[in-house]
């Protein structure tokens, strides 16, 4: 069977089985006694096991079913979680991500087995009680052995309620025979209940199965030893043909049966049966059974209803591929062009439908755009939870290799990003927090001299701020020292001793956003190459943000990175330049004010204007953009205030022409070399106006 429909699902599902164990092992190393954790653990290392042998990745399979025995022991009292165990338990998933980027990949697990962690894991088992334990055999009040004639094991005697009584006698009225048939697994079996199922079907290629023991849910669930049996209803005279259709599946010991009468369930006197030749350890079909039907088809009778109906019910989520809300946010994005262009009409004096009904329609028209992109919007939001959830286990692993007692603090997990830029927005983080591990946080021994904690604090801390998302990343660690930072920059040859001198301590600070920067004083695998926060600058500044730090010198350092809600659909101020129209982003603007020209003053030779308490840089636009000058200065010059985080400028306008939802288009590769412009709009008239980037310009 074709599995690789199914290849994304078991991705999704693999990613977060995955995730669920490793937040699980996190909680085990300080709470090694928590049977609730202990259970959650064992189940979904048996969940990945199932779906890794569905998919027939055997290697990825064994390594879970290693995992899972260990935890039935772990479970049953045997062996106690160590500071080991937890090691191992990690190196395990780590070889489950493995054989998961090779899937991704190449839809193939590799050719890894994996085999040192295996013998690590049953030497756990060994230590315990000297072999690996085989599952706990239920025990089922309805199972009783009989022995036929030659001494073979017959089918298990089962004891039936009236609704199954009744079927096996309506069975017999309408002339069909039934076969009481018990099969039973090899030990070795990793995957019970996919054989049993495989069993289910290919039986009811002869008939129907009207009694199962234990449940068809039970049986889903695994919950048997290697025994089943089953009431099978059928026409076929030889039972041979289905004792060999059940024996073909792979890892099946043997199958044994009998015909039975209602006479004998109805507790009758027991008539002398014919023994049926069981069939005993059945050939191996050389294929491998990579998948098995989720339930079998035919169990109709009411008994079997019953179990249908006590499954739980279904999550009311459904999974939808984000290519798909891409184009749905496409399709959002022209409707708000069209509406816009019809906004346009409305409101220009040569418009042909100057009446009230029109008008009002219009107005309908924009409150249904305008709800449906905010429902669009929220579907593809997410949580960064998804994000984050993997860095607990990252701050270990570097207090191990660091040699440093470090804690993770994190808060504000639920809060949703656009989905595309929490995709995007792991690695700037991921390079913040091990920022933070190696050169925020000073050794044990240096915290205990200054009166700190031995062990360090590292926080990572998110929420909504208006149209963006903050996230603050920081630690109480040394800070920075800026005076290092100077001279190290002087000796790069970066800066001069005299730029130095009139640099802020903001400025000097930014020096470490550039590329190649590194204060590490030696390479490790951890930093020191000077790849990090340039990549951090550079990726989040491609989703529209910014990134801050403040910083007090043996306190702790903060980087505070704002990201927008969304990069599809915004607000935005239309302004004019001469004749051109721009875009500026709502979310970006702060205020705007009219400004007296013999306001305008000058400091190192630049334009600032004193606004409140503040110096504020005045960038004109006309030279930016290099438009002709063809107009004398007026008296009072239209400044749109703009921030980028705590950093303001003024840009010179020539009009303001009102509020509008815009579209973000992307200019594309061939003419995306101009950082000032972040992409282009088409307005309701027709027209293409260009999105100005505030953090560039600035």
């Amino acid at each position: 069977m074709d599995v690789s429909q199914y290849l994304e699902i078991f991705i999704d599902e693999t990613n977060e089985h995955v995730q669920t164990l490793s937040d699980c092992i996190m909680v085990l190393e300080k709470e090694p006694d928590n049977k609730d954790t202990i259970n959650e653990v064992f189940r979904a290392a048996h969940s990945l096991k199932g779906m890794a042998g569905t998919m027939g990745f055997k290697r990825m399979q064994r390594l879970t079913h290693d995992m899972e025995n260990v935890f039935q022991e772990v479970r049953s009292d045997k062996i106690k979680v160590n500071s080991a165990m937890i090691d191992l338990l990690f190196k395990c998933l780590d070889a489950i991500d493995g054989y998961l980027n090779n899937v991704k990949a190449s839809s193939d697990e590799g050719t890894e087995d994996n085999e040192h962690i295996i013998k690590e894991l049953n030497d756990f088992i060994a230590a315990a009680n000297g072999t690996v334990q085989t599952e706990e055999k239920p025990v089922t009040p309805v199972e009783e052995k009989t022995e036929n004639a030659s001494g073979d094991a017959d089918y298990l005697q089962i004891e039936l309620n009236d609704s199954e009584k009744d079927a096996v006698k309506a069975a017999e009225e309408a002339g069909q025979k039934v076969y009481g048939i018990t099969v039973n697994i090899q030990k070795d079996c990793l995957l019970k209940a996919a054989r049993a199922f495989l069993v289910f079907k290919a039986v009811e290629e002869f008939g129907n199965i009207i009694v199962y023991r234990p449940s068809s849910q039970d049986i889903e669930d695994e919950k048997f030893d290697l025994t089943f049996s089953f009431y099978l209803v059928t026409e076929e005279e030889d039972f041979d043909k289905i004792s060999h259709a059940a024996g073909t599946v792979s890892e099946i010991e043997s199958v044994v049966g009998s015909l039975v009468s209602y006479a004998d369930i109805a507790g009758a006197e027991k008539k002398e049966e014919v023994p049926v030749e069981t069939v005993s350890k059945t050939e191996e079909i050389t294929k491998t059974i990579q998948t098995a039907p989720a339930a079998p088809a035919q169990a109709a009778t009411p008994a079997a209803k019953k179990q249908a109906a006590a499954k739980p019910v279904t999550g009311r989520t459904v999974r939808v591929d984000i290519e798909k809300l891409d184009a749905l946010m496409n399709q959002v994005s022209e409707l708000i062009i069209a509406k816009n262009s019809l906004v346009s009409i409305s409101s220009s004096e040569a418009g042909a439908f100057q009446n009230q009904t029109f008008n009002e329609q219009i107005e309908y028209l924009e409150r249904i755009t305008t709800n449906l992109h905010e429902s669009v919007m929220k579907v593809r939001m997410v949580p960064i939870e998804s994000t984050v959830n993997k860095f607990p286990r990252m701050i270990r692993d570097l207090a191990r290799k660091l040699n440093k007692k470090m804690e993770l603090y994190m808060t504000g997990e639920e809060t949703e990003l656009d989905r595309t830029v929490v995709d995007q927005i792991g690695d700037p983080l991921q390079h913040l927090l091990r920022n933070s591990a190696d050169h925020g946080l000073e050794s044990n021994e240096v915290r205990i001299q200054r009166g700190k904690p031995e062990v360090g604090s590292i926080f990572l801390n998110a929420y909504q701020e208006g149209n963006n998302v903050i996230i603050k990343v920081g630690d109480d660690g040394n800070g920075i020292d800026v005076e290092a930072v100077k001279n190290k920059a002087i000796e790069r040859g970066t800066i001069t001793p005299e730029q130095a001198e009139s640099m802020s301590q903001k400025e000097i600070i930014n020096l470490l956003f550039l590329p190649s920067f590194s204060m590490a004083k030696q390479i490790s695998d951890i930093s020191g190459r000077g790849v990090g926060l340039d990549v951090v600058k550079s990726n989040i500044e491609q989703l529209g943000g910014d990134v801050e730090v403040q910083t007090v010198l043996g306190e702790g350092t903060t980087f505070t990175v704002r990201l927008p809600l969304t990069l599809a659909i915004i607000q935005a101020l239309m302004v004019e330049i001469r004749d051109e129209k721009y875009a500026i982003a709502l979310g970006s603007i702060s205020n705007i004010e009219s400004i007296p020209v013999n306001e305008i003053k000058y400091v190192e030779a630049k334009e600032v204007i004193h606004l409140r308490g503040n110096v504020i840089p005045i960038i004109r636009l006309d030279k930016i953009l290099d438009i002709d000058d063809g107009q004398k200065d007026p008296e009072n010059l239209t400044v749109v205030i703009v921030k980028k985080g705590d950093s303001l400028a003024g840009l010179v306008v020539d009009n303001l022409m009102g509020q509008q939802e815009i579209v973000i288009k992307s200019l594309g590769k061939y003419i995306d070399n101009n950082k000032i412009i972040s992409g282009a709009t088409i307005l309701g008239d027709g027209e293409v106006a260009l999105i100005l980037d505030v953090n560039t310009l600035i």
